[in-house]
Order: structure tokens, then C-alpha cells, then sequence
């Protein structure tokens, strides 16, 4: 899919440019004055400008919401570790939210990430029909579980530690909802549509522009390349669980794997 967009970018604006290089040949001779050709130059310059401010800004905008997403998902592996870390005060007692936990983790992990090898944890929910994204009715049911056994918990003798699971278990919730909310943000799929015809513009207007050379073709394919590439990145940040810049299950396998010890 991601080499698709990529061939899809370089397609639309290799074909501008062609277009504009065809165009050039039809336009009869008194269309191609220097002061015509200079007008052109002036108005493409203006329109790489912004296309130019355009790209860095939403480069900037995708990459720092990857950054948030990822710190999302690391804080949450972090809290799920420490709510079984303080379970484990309580012994025998917790061993059945316990397990609910390194459940509920396990199929997070399978359902999160269905191209990698899945954990396995006995009695985990089934991720056949799982929601990829957002919220899942399967595992908010087993959270609330979780949470269920958490305050029934005793108290005696282990009063501050009770509290403090609740606490660690108010966390787990609170970063769980902005792993949710990140994974549902609003797609910019109307925005890279108009950015995409805006620069097939501009590669058109470079092709009008550009005399029939072959160091000239070469240039103006570096430039259609190096956009493509940067108009990929934008679109394959926007999608931190998917294509090639992705955030990793690391984090979250190492908290199911520090469950298990």
C-alpha cells in the first residue's frame, strides 16, 4: 500500500511535467516571448514559495504527531507494568487480575500489530473481528474487569498499597484513552488531495518552463523524486501503525514480558 502512494505521487507528478512539456511544443512561438516566460516564472515562484512553506509545515505537524503517539503508547506499556508491579504485592489474592492483565496486554499486542508474531497468554480474548483502531468492545470489558478486582482488593494490614494500585490503575486508564484518541485523530486526506494538485500544478508549470535538454529533463526529475518522497513521508507518518514509519510494539511487549516473570 505504501509503495502504491509512492508510485501514485511520482506518477501524477511526473505526468504534470509531461504535460507541461507537451504543452510547450503546441503553444505557437509568440506564446514563448521572454516577457510571457518571465510572467510564468514569477507566478511559479510564488507558488513554490507556499507549496515549499506548505510541505515543511506539515512534515513538522505529522512528525511531532508521531512523536506523540509513540510517547503515548510507551507511557501506557510503562503504567500497565507498574499496576502489575504493585498487584504483585498482594499475592495469591491478585493472581486472577493479574492474568486478566497479561491478557488484556497480549491481545493489545495481537490486535495492534496483526503482522507480527502474536504473544500468547492462556485464556486471552480472541482477536478474530478485533477492532484495529480506537476503542474495542472485547478489551474495554476486560479492562473494566481489571479494574472491578483492583477495588475489591483487601485492605488490611495493606491499606497504602491498595490505594496505591488505584492510583496505578487510574493511570492505566487515563493513558489508555490517549492511545484511543490518537489512533482516531482526523484523517488529512482532503488536505493532501488539494497539496498534490497544487504541486502537479507547479510541476506543470515547470515543464512548460524548462528547455529540451537532457540535463533539464534530469533536474526536473530529481525535483518530481524528491517531492514524492516528501509528500510519502507526510502521508506514512499520518499513519503511525501502518507503512514503513510505524510506531514499534516494543514497549508493549517488554511490559508483557515483565508481567510474566
Amino acid at each position: 500500500m505504501e509503495f502504491l502512494l509512492v508510485l501514485a505521487f511520482l506518477a501524477l507528478f511526473s505526468l504534470s511535467a509531461l504535460a507541461g512539456i507537451a504543452l510547450r511544443k503546441r503553444l505557437h512561438e509568440r506564446h514563448l516571448t521572454s516577457e510571457n516566460m518571465e510572467s510564468i516564472r514569477l507566478v511559479t515562484g510564488l507558488m513554490v514559495t507556499f507549496a515549499a512553506l506548505i510541505l515543511s509545515l506539515q512534515l513538522s505537524t505529522a512528525r511531532n504527531r508521531f512523536d506523540v503517539t509513540s510517547s503515548h503508547r510507551s507511557t501506557y506499556a510503562a503504567r500497565l507494568a507498574n499496576l502489575d508491579q504493585c498487584l504483585r504485592l498482594f499475592k495469591e489474592t491478585a493472581e486472577p487480575i493479574r492474568l486478566k492483565l497479561r491478557q488484556y496486554t497480549a491481545a493489545v499486542i495481537a490486535s495492534t500489530w496483526p503482522r507480527e508474531a502474536a504473544p500468547t497468554v492462556a485464556g486471552m480474548p480472541d482477536i478474530a473481528g478485533m477492532a484495529v483502531r480506537g476503542e474495542d468492545r472485547t478489551l474495554s470489558r476486560l479492562m473494566s474487569e481489571i479494574g472491578a478486582g483492583v477495588d475489591t482488593l483487601p485492605t488490611t494490614g495493606l491499606e497504602n498499597s491498595a490505594t496505591r494500585c488505584r492510583a496505578a490503575y487510574a493511570e492505566v486508564s487515563s493513558a489508555r484513552w490517549n492511545v484511543i484518541e490518537d489512533a482516531i485523530a482526523p484523517s488529512g486526506d482532503f488536505f493532501v488531495g488539494i497539496l498534490s494538485f497544487w504541486l502537479s500544478l507547479v510541476f506543470l508549470s515547470f515543464g512548460l518552463q524548462i528547455p529540451r535538454r537532457a540535463l533539464s529533463a534530469a533536474v526536473l526529475a530529481i525535483g518530481v523524486l524528491s517531492v514524492s518522497s516528501i509528500m510519502f513521508v507526510i502521508v506514512d507518518l499520518s499513519l503511525p501503525y501502518q507503512g514503513v514509519f510505524h510506531v514499534q510494539s516494543m514497549a508493549m511487549r517488554e511490559a508483557l514480558a515483565d508481567m510474566a516473570r
